[in-house]
């Protein structure tokens, strides 16, 4: 009887202990774990970056190498190259071709002679297309000579996931780039005083030399609301959708915020001001940096831990980027994520216990 007691009254002390330590674990989830998915939730653009532009790392990241349309983004790049091969009293005479791209543009005629300081000043602060193909057939003889030069730049500085085919991110086949690396070139562009103050001029007044003159606002709204904002460079086409990079300083704190693939232009101002104030009070330590990536097709959510073992896999459709693996049942992967099945190929990976593939990542677009 009474070993039968006390049988019983461990019974209820174990018991009792499972439920505390129950109890103490949803706690902690929930504390941790609920700041994660709420920001995952609030971030509706396809790709987001949030880097510390002193040390390059990442505070936060949504699919941070998901190649995206960089739209007009392009012309930070284009103000690079600019400033590193020509002059700013340099006079540029507006071609043909240049008067007669498509718009966004400035409305510059051909044969109107420009600085290429008031280029430089349409191509940002404006986003004018006509300004950016100038700017290039100047430096390079041809726009297409120019964009060899971005290429190279673009891979020389760690942007080596990104491609471009025009001087002003006009949509075309083959264009690329990643908030990753969209990132890296706004934190390079930093380094150049003219491009600083350029992209933080809210409205300008840019002349030729002929006398004409024509007045541009800058396209970046927060310019008006952001007080810590340095400035950025907003991008749109029916295919990327709203986009933009910007800098923004506290103290002697200097983050980047880089945007692409929003659904409207509202949703990418929210954004970006909640993604500055992620980036700084991470960096305050206010916050944890959260790094997650997502199955744009399946609205799947894949919370990533820097500590965790990434392996890769290559895709066998072109419309799925990421995947959540949950099961693993041959050499032919099939990846299973809210009832929907697409076929993966497994790269080779070191890692011999499955159980430590947890998170797959886009490695290419080469079928399996």
């Amino acid at each position: 009887m009474l070993k039968n007691s006390w049988i019983s009254g461990r019974k209820k002390i174990i018991y009792s202990f499972k439920n505390k330590m129950l109890s103490l674990i949803i706690f902690f989830l929930f504390v941790f774990l609920l700041p994660v998915f709420s920001y995952s939730q609030e971030i509706l653009s396809r790709a987001v970056v949030v880097m510390d532009a002193s040390t390059g790392r990442l505070l936060y990241a949504k699919n941070p190498d998901l190649r995206c349309p960089p739209a007009s983004t392009t012309k930070l790049m284009t103000a690079i190259i600019t400033l590193e091969r020509a002059n700013l009293n340099d006079v540029v005479t507006i071609s043909k071709n240049a008067a007669r791209v498509p718009p966004h543009k400035a409305g510059f005629r051909a044969g109107d002679r420009m600085t290429v300081e008031e280029l430089l000043n349409a191509a940002l602060i404006g986003s004018a297309n006509d300004a950016a193909v100038a700017l290039a057939e100047a430096v390079a003889g041809s726009e297409e000579k120019f964009v060899e030069l971005m290429n190279m730049k673009a891979i020389s500085i760690g942007a080596s996931n990104t491609f471009f085919i025009n001087a002003t991110g006009l949509p075309g086949s083959g264009q690329y780039i990643t908030a990753n690396d969209l990132s890296r070139i706004m934190s390079y562009a930093l380094k150049y005083p003219k491009i600083r103050e350029i992209i933080g001029t809210r409205i300008t007044q840019v002349s030729a030399t002929n006398g004409s003159s024509k007045l541009i606002r800058n396209t970046n709204r927060l310019l008006w609301s952001e007080d810590d904002l340095v400035g950025g460079k907003t991008g749109y086409t029916n295919k990327a959708r709203h986009c933009f990079v910007c800098a923004a300083e506290r103290k002697n704190d200097t983050i980047v915020v880089a945007v692409l693939g929003s659904p409207s232009r509202e949703e990418l101002w929210r954004e970006t001001e909640l993604l500055i104030t992620k980036g700084f009070d991470v960096l305050n330590n206010r916050e944890n940096p959260v790094f997650y990536v997502t199955n744009t097709e399946i609205d799947d959510y894949s919370i990533v831990k820097p500590s965790k073992r990434i392996h890769k896999i290559k895709k066998s459709s072109k419309k799925i980027s990421f995947a959540k693996k949950s099961k693993i049942k041959s050499s032919k992967e099939k990846i299973y994520a809210k009832g929907k099945i697409k076929k993966y190929k497994i790269a080779k990976s070191k890692t011999k216990n499955k159980k430590s593939f947890k998170f797959a990542k886009r490695t290419g677009v080469e079928k399996s």
